[in-house]
């Protein structure tokens, strides 16, 4: 039997909007009924069908790779983001300034080879810099059961502008502990399966390389010069915990 081959997709936003609880709702399609607090990163691992329905269609894993938000490990983080094929930033709805730190979140893992000497730290932009690189990306509102009651009783008002629009990025909303929030048909649904088949396309199925500008593209993201043919597929290893002292 062949080995299915997988991408990683780093999950990255604030500690206690909700990742774990996402990234479970995502893999097994119901709710974590105690989720807990991630020191260091934990994995879970989503199969996906890409292109289904079509001549297309293959199997894929899907690594979901949610990083702790602790600012105590900041300086540690990056060793959870090689390699990165996508990434999804997770905000809670009811925390503008979880949304707002978004930005500091995509700087910190497009900046992650920094301790490079070659390698100078810049200023993400992301509309611009991002919109060069097309790395995939998915903004994900959590809470929005509690920022439905928030905005019937008039104590919410969403931002008028969001990372996501300045990425070109879809943004879904999502109740964690409701498992009809990505239930099969919805708008969710579809922006999700859109997402992984994304990731995928550009990991295994591009031809060109999504850098116009090489010269402002770290050297960790540069697309691989290896032809396609020579992707050889890699075993897939149940999914693990990891931690950091």
């Amino acid at each position: 039997m062949a080995a299915i081959e997988k991408v990683k997709v780093v999950v990255l936003g604030d500690s206690g909007v909700g990742k774990t609880s996402l990234t479970y709702l995502i893999a097994h399609n119901k709710p974590l009924i105690s989720p807990g607090w991630t020191v260091g990163c934990s994995v879970e691992v989503k199969l996906h069908r890409f292109k289904e329905g079509t001549q297309a269609q293959n199997t894929f894993f899907v690594e979901l790779w949610d990083v702790g938000g602790s600012n105590g490990h900041r300086n540690t983080r990056n060793v959870f983001y090689q390699p990165t094929h996508g990434i999804i930033l997770v905000h809670d709805l009811t925390n503008r300034k979880s949304q707002v730190n978004l930005q500091k979140w995509l700087t910190e893992i497009l900046n992650q080879d920094s301790s490079n000497p070659t390698f100078q730290q810049v200023d993400v932009d992301p509309e611009q810099f991002l919109g060069s690189t097309q790395i995939p990306i998915l903004v994900i509102g959590t809470k929005f059961d509690l920022a439905e009651e928030k905005q019937r009783k008039n104590q919410y008002r969403r931002l008028s502008s969001s990372i996501a629009e300045q990425c070109g990025a879809d943004e879904i909303f999502v109740n964690c502990f409701q498992a009809r929030s990505l239930a099969p048909g919805t708008s969710n649904s579809v922006k999700l399966t859109r997402f992984f088949d994304k990731v995928i396309e550009r990991r295994y199925y591009s031809r060109v390389s999504p850098f116009s500008d090489t010269r402002r593209i770290p050297p960790y993201i540069m697309a691989p010069s290896t032809p396609l043919s020579n992707n050889r597929p890699q075993q897939y290893l149940s999914p693990r915990f990891y931690h950091m002292d």
